[in-house]
């Protein structure tokens, strides 16, 4: 991961412009990439054109290649020689692997958080629940996917455990691309109520009740999902990122 070097001299904080090129400019277009993906605005199959991120977020070609090497390195991107970088196209036996691997985790996650939960904790999840319902009622289907996927990614990082927490935040974002691949992205795959249930099970201290719910949403996801796949699209990074 990319860190920026601790530095004791208290320090103003930095405008997105100073951050550009730093180890730290590096991990927000890290994670605006990721977002956009999570979103579904980054389909499975774009092409990452160097040249153009670097136009686009004001950083050389050599910080596109970090993020990329990263992203790759997550399965995330996809690279291929002599033609270069384009968002991962996950085939129906990744799809699968994708949900046996959440079916291990997410228990193990759900089991920890309970343990440790307190109030606070709930009402996160229970905050974060509200906004999936509010974009919903907007009719904001990007933020509805983003937010569906972060669900997951809080339960783990209240959960504790940094590793845990980036292979779920791998995972999310291979299930978002999977969604967008096998399922129409008009319909959310990650009904809101359902995240409500994986709560009130885990507030009860029902670890069983949490874990089957959590199973059975899991279940649900890939019920929904054929084998119809998209014609590669192009996009226009500028606009996205711009």
């Amino acid at each position: 991961m990319f860190t920026e070097k601790e530095n004791l001299r208290p320090r103003k904080r930095r405008t997105t412009e100073q951050l550009l090129g730093t180890d730290e400019g590096l991990d927000t277009i890290y994670g605006r990439i990721l977002t956009a993906v999570m979103e579904h605005r980054l389909i499975p199959g774009t092409k990452l054109v160097e040249e153009k991120l670097a136009n686009v977020f004001k950083v050389n070609r050599t910080q596109i290649r970090k993020i990329l090497a990263r992203l790759t390195h997550e399965g995330i991107v996809t690279t291929i020689p002599n033609r270069g970088a384009y968002i991962a196209s996950p085939s129906v036996q990744d799809a699968r692997h994708v949900f046996e691997a959440r079916r291990i985790l997410e228990p193990a996650l759900i089991r920890t958080l309970v343990e440790r939960a307190n109030v606070d904790d709930f009402r996160r999840l229970h905050a974060h629940v509200a906004k999936e319902r509010a974009a919903r009622d907007k009719g904001d289907k990007h933020a509805v996917i983003r937010l569906s996927g972060e669900f997951h990614l809080l339960i783990a990082e209240m959960a504790g455990s940094p590793p845990l927490t980036r292979l779920m935040r791998e995972l999310a974002s291979l299930t978002c691309l999977i969604i967008l691949l096998f399922d129409s992205p008009n319909v959310p795959a990650c009904p809101n109520h359902e995240h409500t249930g994986i709560i009130e099970h885990m507030e009860k201290g029902d670890i069983d009740g949490a874990v089957a719910a959590a199973i059975g949403h899991l279940d649900h996801i890939e019920a929904t999902l054929d084998l119809a796949l998209p014609e590669d699209i192009e996009v226009d990074l500028s606009a996205i990122f711009g």
